[in-house]
């Protein structure tokens, strides 16, 4: 059954996106893959601002998502992998959205957009790291037609935990 995606917009996240984020991810259910709670609101501050700078510099960021009455429901976009392991240097799509907004298409709907951005800014694939265990995730990465590549093992947290992901990739 296909039903029509929400409407939605992307726009660069504003510094006082940093409280709705905070706001919006302060669940378990949210964080569940994300280790379990919510970050401090410097985290957002500082990530809502290398956002700012990832727009600017490559013309793609993790865009805040607004639903139809402007209110800040989660955020999807794109960001260069960083981390020393997985697809370091790769251009990774990604999605997270408040609890109450989930099973309404947002995330499908910005990620479709996500894609277009990227093509436009001629980005030629990406990848979605995904927590193995992310039955919801994994669904949007197949709607989007991405295809499993690889699994792999995290390296530990500190609190010696280690999970199972899997790499995600599409050619754009």
């Amino acid at each position: 059954m296909n039903r029509a995606l929400p409407e939605m917009r992307l726009r660069v996240p504003t510094h006082e996106d940093a409280f709705a984020w905070h706001r919006v991810f302060a669940d378990p259910d949210v964080m569940e893959f994300h280790g379990g709670r919510a970050a401090e609101l410097s985290v957002y501050e500082e990530l809502t601002a290398r956002q700012r700078r990832h727009d600017a510099e490559f013309g793609f960021c993790l865009w805040s998502v607004l639903d139809a009455s402007g209110e800040v429901v989660g955020f999807t976009g794109a960001q260069p992998w960083e981390r020393a392991w997985g697809p370091t240097g790769e251009i990774e799509i990604g999605w997270r959205l408040g609890r109450a907004h989930w099973g309404n298409g947002y995330v499908t709907a910005a990620a479709r957009e996500t894609l277009e951005r990227l093509r436009a800014a001629g980005v030629s694939g990406v990848v979605a790291m995904v927590d193995a265990r992310n039955e919801r995730s994994i669904a949007v990465t197949r709607r989007l037609g991405m295809r499993l590549a690889e699994t792999f093992t995290t390296p530990e947290t500190g609190d010696g935990t280690r999970r199972q992901g899997h790499c995600y990739r599409l050619d754009l």
